[in-house]
């Protein structure tokens, strides 16, 4: 424990380690102490600073203002988890766990996960395994490629034979120019039903694609050409003295020569039972591809599946036996409060499991040897430091409220038997007073400068119903419909978009949602970006453990593109015009921050960097088409700063 003559006293509440809005003064004394020993670039004798430089990140650091039982004050330090694979290092707290029943535990178990590691490897990495995957993708591939080339020479096939059966009913229901037109209808194989068709010397059946083709042509067959008839009746089998001038037999002729009639019919029918046979073919060739590619799958699936049942039984043997041994080290960590209970970890979250990591935060190593030590806590802090965490979020040096998902059910037993300030939250500020300044107005919508400071929309609590949209309503009480058609946040400044009835909403959203709308922001960063331009494809989701935090996640995040320019550079910070493709949720904001952006948060931004007077952030330029004249409309408000 160090000691630090200039701590002031302190004889109130303990303030709460969820506290939102930063440590008290008192614990922020004492991590400018440790902070200051972390700039000479080390942690502790033989441990540098530069372990928290990788891409794994840096390390979030606790310190525990304690007072001593004969009243003087000091302060313990902590490290979350481990520093450089150990557990101890010197001028820290030790790990809350029993090291003996750990030590006892954890070899053994490490073993045999370890094996079952390994195991589990060979089994994915096996020759065997590898070949039959490939040849198993290989397979699929070609036998796709196969499947497609075979449809589109059916599909070829079955429009040829639409044409074909098309021309051969055209043959037999379109009567010649100046031909005297029969009584009724001409008879056709299309107009004859099958017993008709049976009584005519027909097959009696009706094609399948002859039903869908006559469906699809409609009661009114198009004439076909004078070469489609001649070509038609000569597919036939019909003598030149049978056909009429433009080569077709009419109907009076056929009715005239009854037995050329029914030959005729028979000749149609055979045609069109040959074109049947032909779509019958192509099911039956399409039945031996896939009994062929069956029979090819045949050959590798069951080898490959016998293999791959083997790998998913290592692995859920694996995974039982860490979580039995997780249990077994979770039962090492007894917790202490300030009353002088205990209890097991595991029992803190029931009906849960604890996650990882947990007891191993700061904030519960340092409580723990508090009360070992028999020292009163008297104020905690807690900060980050070294490189942001592969999510993105922390900015080193910055402080942080205690981690909700881990501290969240330990804490408030570790802290029982004290007297704990409830946490503060973050309230937004008064908002301004000024009239909302109107920039554009029509009779279908209305463009404003929102101010920082100013909510968009209302908050749930009744403190929080000033906004952008109340405002907007109480200006046109007749308006219909959502209103805003976009947002901003509290702490951003700049352009908003309101709709005055629905139907314009309506069509502006469209134009959000296709990203038609170009905007451009202007902000200010706490940083030198060195290169002059470039595009940041970041996807983001909110931080379930820590909202409204969001953060960087490649494979749940979703989709956040942002273009960037380099407009000026004063010092150590940088001035930047963004160009957002997608609007997600502090979008700007990570993507400025985040190491795999620019690495350099907006200045004032106390979710993603460091608090100032106020976010740097300013939504200056928005390009749309009007809803009502159809063309493209520009409005622009310079940043205040």
């Amino acid at each position: 424990m160090e000691s630090e003559r200039d701590l002031p006293d302190d004889a109130g509440s303990l303030p709460s380690p969820f506290d939102e809005l930063g440590p008290s003064a008192l614990a922020r004394r004492a991590a400018e102490v440790l902070q200051a020993d972390l700039r000479t670039g080390h942690i502790a004798p033989g441990l540098s600073t530069s372990l928290l430089d990788d891409a794994e990140g840096g390390k979030m650091f606790g310190v525990l203002v304690v007072r001593r039982p004969e009243g003087g004050l000091g302060f313990l330090r902590a490290f979350s988890g481990m520093l450089a694979g150990r557990w101890d290092v010197e001028g820290y707290v030790p790990p809350l766990f029993d090291r003996e029943l750990r030590e006892r535990l954890e070899p053994e178990g490490e073993v045999t996960v370890k094996s079952l590691t390994v195991r589990t490897e060979a089994a994915r990495t096996a020759t065997e395994y590898v070949a039959l995957r490939a040849e198993s993708e290989a397979l699929a591939e070609r036998q796709g490629q196969e499947l497609v080339a075979l449809k589109q020479k059916h599909e070829a096939r079955r429009q040829e034979r639409h044409a074909r059966r098309a021309a051969l009913k055209e043959s037999t229901t379109t009567p010649l120019p100046g031909a005297p037109r029969a009584e009724g209808p001409p008879v056709s194989a299309h107009s004859m039903g099958p017993r008709a068709m049976v009584e005519r010397g027909g097959s009696g059946r009706a094609s399948h694609e002859d039903t869908e083709e006559a469906n699809q042509q409609g009661p009114h067959p198009r004439p076909s050409s004078d070469a489609q008839q001649l070509r038609a009746a000569e597919r036939q089998g019909l003598a030149p003295e049978q056909r009429g001038p433009s080569g077709v037999m009419t109907t009076e002729r056929l009715e005239a020569d009854p037995s050329r009639e029914d030959d005729a019919r028979q000749r149609l029918a055979a045609a069109l039972h040959s074109l049947d046979q032909e779509s019958r073919g192509d099911k039956a060739e399409r039945r031996r591809l896939d009994a062929a590619h069956a029979d090819e799958r045949q050959r590798i699936h069951p080898r490959l599946a016998r293999l791959e049942r083997r790998l998913r039984a290592l692995e859920r043997l694996r995974h039982a036996v860490s979580r039995a041994l997780m249990r077994r080290i979770h039962d090492t960590y007894e917790v202490p409060n300030a009353r002088g209970a205990r209890r097991l970890l595991r029992t803190l979250f029931t009906p849960g499991e604890p996650p990882s990591g947990a007891a191993d935060c700061a904030a519960p190593k340092l409580l723990a040897h508090a009360y070992a030590l028999g020292l009163r806590p008297v104020a905690l802090a807690e900060f980050w430091w070294g490189a942001p965490p592969p999510a993105g979020g922390r900015v080193s040096g910055a402080f942080y409220p205690a981690c909700r998902d881990k501290c969240g059910p330990l804490l408030p037993f570790m802290l029982e038997g004290l007297h704990v300030a409830p946490p503060r939250i973050f309230t937004p500020p008064p908002p301004p007073a000024r009239d909302l300044r109107v920039l554009f107005e029509d009779a279908s919508l209305v463009i404003v400068d929102k101010p920082h400071g100013l909510l968009s929309v209302p908050g749930r609590e009744a403190s929080l119903s000033d906004s952008v949209l109340t405002r907007l309503r109480a200006r046109h009480p007749r308006a219909t419909g959502p209103l805003l058609v976009h947002r901003l946040d509290l702490d951003t400044s700049g352009l908003l978009v309101a709709a005055l009835d629905a139907r314009t909403h309506a069509a502006l959203q469209r134009q959000f949602e296709q990203r038609q709308v170009h905007k451009r922001y202007v902000a200010w960063l706490e940083g030198r970006v060195e290169a002059e331009h470039g595009r940041i494809d970041l996807p983001i989701r909110v931080d379930l453990d820590d909202r409204p935090r969001q953060i960087h996640d490649p494979v749940h995040g979703k989709p956040a593109v942002t273009e960037w320019r380099v407009l000026e550079r004063r010092g150590a910070r940088t001035r930047v015009a963004f160009f957002p493709h997608t609007g997600r949720t502090h979008q700007l904001r990570v993507h400025a921050s985040h190491p795999l952006g620019l690495g350099a948060p907006i200045v004032g931004d106390r979710l993603y960097g460091r608090e100032d007077e106020r976010l740097m952030l300013h939504a200056e330029s928005l390009t749309f088409e009007h809803p009502e004249t159809g063309r493209p409309v520009t409005f622009e408000c310079p940043a205040p700063f």
